[in-house]
């Protein structure tokens, strides 16, 4: 059974949180702060971490970040912060979702099991995408632009990817949230918003391949080749 790591500073949200984790059959173990996650994580092996933002010492961004320095494993940040600035944080520190406080428990379950199935094995891709002097490696996960690799975080280069693999096909917010963080629409369209503001930040001259279809979502499309 996935193991996961729930860690919030608040016991009465834990305890809320691994009743219905324990009800999907998940082992469960519990931190109060981000020393003692980090702490959990060198003694035992998780396949997700269910991570608060605000902790007392080192917060959510902060213990993403050392996480991060040694391990891919699977997070799922919880906050109660929505400014556009911590979400962008997060995602490029390698966040793999965000729920936002007050939460569905339900909905936070239906989540973990998509981060989950994700994580458990997407099938192979192959196929080297070039756009003019933007290369994408499916295989290996490498995006250069003019030669030089971008340091993309994992969900913005799924974000690409399929963009990139469905080109001129204007995809709405809706099936990409359903498509590539592999969940149900819940109406958080910010999410992918979000992650394609970041992803044209790092694309640099590049993203105007990425072109906004205004009420329905977005298209990827090289106008140089017409």
């Amino acid at each position: 059974m996935p193991r996961i790591l729930i860690t919030d500073d608040d016991l009465h949200l834990r305890k809320l949180v691994r009743t219905y984790a324990d009800l999907e059959g998940y082992q469960c173990e519990e931190a109060a702060d981000g020393a003692s996650a980090l702490d959990a994580l060198q003694h035992h092996d998780f396949d997700l971490i269910i991570l608060d933002v605000m902790m007392p010492g080192s917060d959510g961004f902060e213990t993403l970040a050392q996480i991060r320095k040694t391990s891919q494993i699977p997070v799922i940040m919880l906050t109660a912060r929505t400014e556009e600035y911590d979400r962008l944080l997060g995602f490029n520190l390698g966040v793999d979702d965000y729920v936002p406080k007050p939460f569905s428990p339900k909905e936070l379950m239906a989540r973990v099991a998509a981060v989950l199935r994700r994580a458990s094995g997407t099938p192979r891709q192959t196929g080297v995408l070039h756009f003019g002097g933007l290369t994408i490696e499916p295989d290996s996960h490498a995006v250069t632009t003019d030669g030089k690799r971008l340091n993309l975080p994992p969900k913005e280069f799924d974000l690409l990817l399929k963009l990139a693999q469905n080109e001129r096909i204007v995809m709405s917010r809706e099936k990409l949230l359903e498509t590539v963080w592999g969940y149900a629409y819940y109406g958080d369209v910010r999410t992918v918003d979000t992650h394609i503001k970041s992803l044209r930040e790092h694309l640099g001259s590049y993203r105007r391949l990425i072109q906004t279809v205004w009420g329905v979502g977005y298209k990827f499309e090289n106008n140089d080749e017409k």
